[in-house]
């Protein structure tokens, strides 16, 4: 078989793969939406099923047949090259994973999102304890099959974000801590202060058609997506598939809508994926933070933005006239703008919630390492709390329970937001140095070469880089902190006045 012949037939089978994911992920985003309470414990099953099939073909020993031939091939192209390199690495990785490890795990995950679910809305962190340390020990365990026996949290790290590590996240983390830190308490020292009536008692209908309209004109293809209703919201699925969901406040609007917004960022970057290379490296994101570079962008450079609300205050007067007649357009934006420090993470503002990622981050490092145990999370999340929001939470359900990724064991995952606000504010000072009237783009309702830029810098590369030669690639320098504190000060320096 010629190598131009055996590189088709690993894309096949690679694409092959990734759409057993894409089917698993379906069921997820259907078990967070639409699952009857009864059903919980055949859909483990059912994941578990799902993925030891998604298991067996990824393992399968034709792959790594049709890796060796195409290692040893120097003709292959750059773009070649990057697909054999990621199928090379997610092929070692899935053959040194047991069978039965694989369907212990995702039957585990199912099980570990209904015991989260249960725990926060009785506020009963003890039932879902025993559940969170198999989690741990579940990530370990992988772990340690792939290699990483003494660096098992590097390795969680290193599978949302590949090439990244604590100790990378640690330096950045430590000098955005420095200049983070005096700002939020000039803020809260400052004389301004938002409205906290400026929007309360919006219609959840009025709410959905508003938020459906902002990302339909930001560029969400609805014949290719769709977005509901869940307990916290996500985006999952690519390509023509991306399924988005919320959660609705009468007297809390802008949590549905930025809550959307954000997703809609994470739904652009699939949607703007190469259809034709899914699941290659041509193909898939290149990352978490990545990918929450786009989301973090589109939620806060973009739709916090004075332009974006040139645009749309309009509407959302017209859709809510009664509870917006006496809000000014001055008052309207400080409350779109409000920093006041939350127990809620996904509640923060821009420039407190840095230090919600920071909390978890410290946390985890602890658990993996040992120097904390599960059944003590609550009382260090309290005052880890305390220390860097001057906030202790009342219960656990504002406090360790308040966040749905490790019920599935997505350790490592948090680390993603705060480092995707790092790339989101280096992009945009770069977008802007190429096209200085974004703001008059925004207040004309056309987002057109944002998103253009964004498909052709960041969504058609695909996974051939990693995220920080990526961010090296399109802004032309390393990643740093310097420009989220820039971008903070600059917009909330001149609206608290510090």
């Amino acid at each position: 078989m010629t190598n131009s012949k055996v590189y088709a037939e690993l894309t096949d089978w690679v694409k092959r793969v990734h759409l057993l994911g894409t089917v698993a992920e379906l069921m997820g985003w259907d078990e967070q939406v639409n699952l009857p309470p009864g059903a919980a414990d055949q859909r483990a099953a059912q994941q578990a099923a799902l993925a030891g099939a998604t298991h067996a073909a990824a393992s399968d020993p034709r792959l790594g047949a049709w890796l060796a031939a195409l290692e040893a091939d120097g003709a292959l192209t750059p773009d070649q090259r990057a697909v054999v390199k990621v199928a090379r690495r997610d092929y070692d990785r899935a053959t040194k994973l047991p069978p039965d490890f694989v369907r212990e795990k995702a039957a585990q995950s199912s099980r570990g999102y209904h015991a989260w679910a249960r725990a926060k809305a009785h506020n009963d962190f003890a039932s879902y304890a025993p559940v969170l340390a198999q989690n741990l020990e579940f990530a370990k365990r992988e772990a340690r099959y792939l290699g990483w026996e003494g660096r098992e949290y590097d390795y969680m790290i290193d599978k949302h974000d590949p090439g990244m590590s604590a100790g990378v996240i640690a330096k950045l983390f430590a000098e955005l801590k420095r200049d983070l830190v005096p700002l939020v308490r000039a803020i809260g020292a400052s004389p301004v202060k938002p409205r906290g009536d400026a929007l309360q008692g919006l219609p959840v209908e009025g709410q959905r058609t508003f938020l459906r309209e902002v990302t339909e004109r930001l560029g969400f293809d609805y014949q290719c997506g769709r977005i509901d209703v869940s307990l916290h919201p996500f985006c999952t699925g690519t390509g023509a598939d991306v399924r988005m969901t919320t959660r609705f406040k009468e007297h809390e609007p802008l949590d549905s809508l930025f809550s959307s917004i954000h997703e809609t960022g994470h739904g652009l970057y699939e949607q703007g994926l190469a259809k034709e290379h899914l699941g290659t490296a041509l193909g898939i994101h290149a990352g978490m933070a990545v990918h929450e570079s786009q989301s973090r962008l589109w939620e806060n450079q973009v739709a916090r933005s004075r332009g974006f609300w040139r645009c749309f205050e309009p509407r959302l007067r017209e859709v809510f006239p009664a509870q917006t007649a006496k809000v000014s357009s001055d008052e309207l934006y400080l409350a779109i703008n409000t920093v006041a420090p939350t127990l809620i993470r996904v509640d923060a503002d821009e420039v407190t919630y840095n230090l919600h990622i920071i909390l978890r981050f410290e946390l985890e490092q602890r658990l993996f390492s040992g120097q904390l145990a599960v059944t003590d999370l609550p009382a260090a999340w309290k005052a880890a709390a305390q220390e860097l929001l001057g906030l202790t939470p009342p219960n656990d359900r504002e406090g360790v329970l308040q966040d749905v990724h490790w019920s599935d064991g997505a350790f490592g995952y948090f680390p993603s937001y705060c480092l995707g606000n790092m790339m989101a504010a280096q992009l945009w000072y770069r977008a802007l140095a190429l096209r200085p009237t974004l703001e008059e783009d925004f207040a004309r309702g056309d987002f057109r070469w944002l998103l253009g830029w964004l498909r052709e810098n960041i969504h058609l590369q695909g996974r051939r880089y990693d995220m920080l030669e990526l961010t090296r690639r399109v802004t032309g320098e390393d990643l740093s902190p310097k420009h989220l504190i820039r971008y903070l000060r600059e917009r909330y320096g001149v609206l608290y006045r510090v």
